[in-house]
């Protein structure tokens, strides 16, 4: 019996069996698809935006320079400070200048070899995350098309055909229409579509017919992207094209032309995906044994780019907690947090993404709106507002501390002898930092070394702390600003750490 299978082998899924794998635990993906790498997953429609927060979550586990290379892009050069972002994303359509975006409103940002998001695309990011799962002896399963789930108080068990593996935890990353999530019978409420969106590869008869860059017109938008004959169109037809059906050449170019409101031609269509902005979440990501992570616990557009984001943030969330769970060393309530803390998450990005639509309605009220907007993006306070809700700096979990710092992601410190805290969280334990002189948290961390690393001296900036207390996810469980008290450290490191027991039957709780 396993510890965990997971159900889905996108990111999301891999990311989830490598945090399990780094913690000890034995992990089985199952995932429908038999090939690894299907076509739609490279470039061009495999083009995905990965945030600041998202970077540095493979920063955190030693997977950046891999991922980099995977991605085609530079490395992050050193420097002694914060760096303006690259890229801010859009809004709606509407590009967003990174130059206005004010940096002294970015809390505790430090430089950081993660501090800018990247363009990848799925291939890569799949490919970098199959392999370190892989190495830290997650099983990958292929070809494996789940048809039943079910638990008890002890285990749960799933079914392929006339397979079946049993395990004592099950998690759903098996994307927007989840198998997990049906049979399990979790809610999935939402919002109904208002448009049917496609991406495509297509050759046109007239590469001129179509003017380059985003547009949006009376019926809808197109736009034409990055790549020869890369394609993608807005029809705000309710939705009314399901995603089962194939996208045709006669289809695209039907909408595409009225649309575009041109006679333009497609002489080819090499690959075409369609989607909607169905919004939906379920209302809990946990029910007994089963959990779900990434879309298969919320859909919504892809406008803005948030979706492969919110599933990571899922499943670096998730890891540890159920790791330290099925080892049986999690205090009370610890995976109930899981819920507690992404479900919000979830939700803000949702409506981020319902306001983008709502905007781009091919009506006078909705375009009204969407001037308003342009005009007030333009200002430095809303291209920064905009940049902290999709780069992840403004995310801060309500942890019950009145310290600023506690429940936001921690910022890269950096030791005199320059290991950095992304270094140190690489093996999936949580970080002590004391910047402290007299060194007396040492002991009271060592205490804990099977979760919590200890790691002491001066920092180049330690922006007025004197400890910190970092989670596995990188989230700061606690923070002093003057001498340490190591009673205040040990209420926080058995808050998130440790029961004072490492029986398995706590661990069911």
């Amino acid at each position: 019996m396993h510890d965990v299978v997971i159900v889905g082998g996108g990111p999301v899924g891999l990311f989830l069996a490598g945090e399990l794998g780094l913690a000890g635990c034995s992990v089985l993906v199952l995932e429908r698809e038999t090939e690894p790498h299907p076509e739609a997953r490279r470039l061009p429609l495999g083009l995905r935006g990965l945030s600041a927060g998202s970077v540095e979550a493979f920063h955190r586990r030693g997977l950046l320079p891999s991922l980099l290379a995977a991605s085609g892009a530079p490395g992050v050069p050193e420097a002694d400070e914060p760096a303006p972002p690259r890229s801010v994303g859009h809004f709606a359509g509407t590009a967003l200048d990174p130059g206005r975006v004010e940096l002294d409103r970015l809390p505790y940002r430090l430089p950081s070899p993660a501090a800018d998001g990247i363009m990848t695309s799925l291939d890569a990011v799949e490919t970098v995350l199959a392999e370190h799962a892989t190495a830290v002896g997650a099983e990958i399963c292929r070809g494996i098309e789940v048809t039943e789930a079910r638990q008890d108080t002890g285990m749960v068990t799933v079914r392929a055909g006339d397979r079946e593996w049993s395990a004592r935890w099950l998690v759903g990353c098996d994307g927007g229409r989840s198998t997990v999530r049906r049979l399990a019978g979790f809610d999935f409420v939402g919002t109904e579509p208002q448009l049917t969106g496609y991406a495509s590869v297509a050759t046109l008869a007239d590469p001129g017919a179509l003017a380059p860059g985003f547009h949006l017109t009376p019926a809808g938008m197109y736009l034409t992207m990055t790549g020869p004959g890369h394609l993608g169109v807005l029809d705000f037809d309710g939705g009314a094209y399901d995603r089962s059906r194939p996208v045709t050449r006669e289809h695209l170019q039907a909408v595409l032309r009225r649309v575009s409101g041109t006679d333009v031609t497609l002489s080819e269509l090499h690959l075409a995906s369609s989607f909607t902005d169905r919004a939906r979440q379920t209302g809990t990501y946990r029910r007994g044994r089963i959990l779900l992570a990434g879309d298969a616990a919320h859909v919504h557009s892809p406008l803005g780019g948030q979706g492969l984001n919110l599933g990571l943030g899922d499943a670096m969330n998730l890891g540890w907690k159920l790791a330290a769970t099925a080892r049986g060393c999690a205090p009370d309530g610890l995976l109930d947090s899981y819920t507690a803390e992404r479900q919000p998450v979830g939700a803000q990005v949702l409506e981020w993404s319902r306001a983008q639509v709502a905007v781009m309605r091919p009506d006078p009220h909705s375009r009204a709106a969407l001037a308003l907007l342009r005009d007030l993006l333009a200002t430095r306070d809303g291209t920064t507002y905009a940049f902290q809700r999709t780069s992840g700096t403004s995310l801060r979990y309500d942890l019950g501390d009145t310290s600023p710092l506690v429940g936001h992601d921690a910022p890269d410190f950096r030791l005199a002898d320059g290991t950095r805290l992304g270094e140190l969280l690489r093996d999936g334990r949580g970080v002590a930092l004391d910047f402290s002189t007299d060194g007396r948290l040492r002991a009271v961390a060592r205490q804990h070394t099977d979760r919590i690393r200890y790691a002491g001296g001066p920092a180049h900036d330690d922006l007025g702390l004197a400890a910190v207390l970092v989670r596995p996810d990188g989230i700061v469980a606690w923070a002093a600003d003057r001498a340490p008290d190591p009673d205040s450290f040990v209420r926080a490191a058995a808050r998130w750490f440790t029961t004072g027991s490492d029986k398995a039957t706590a661990a069911d709780r």
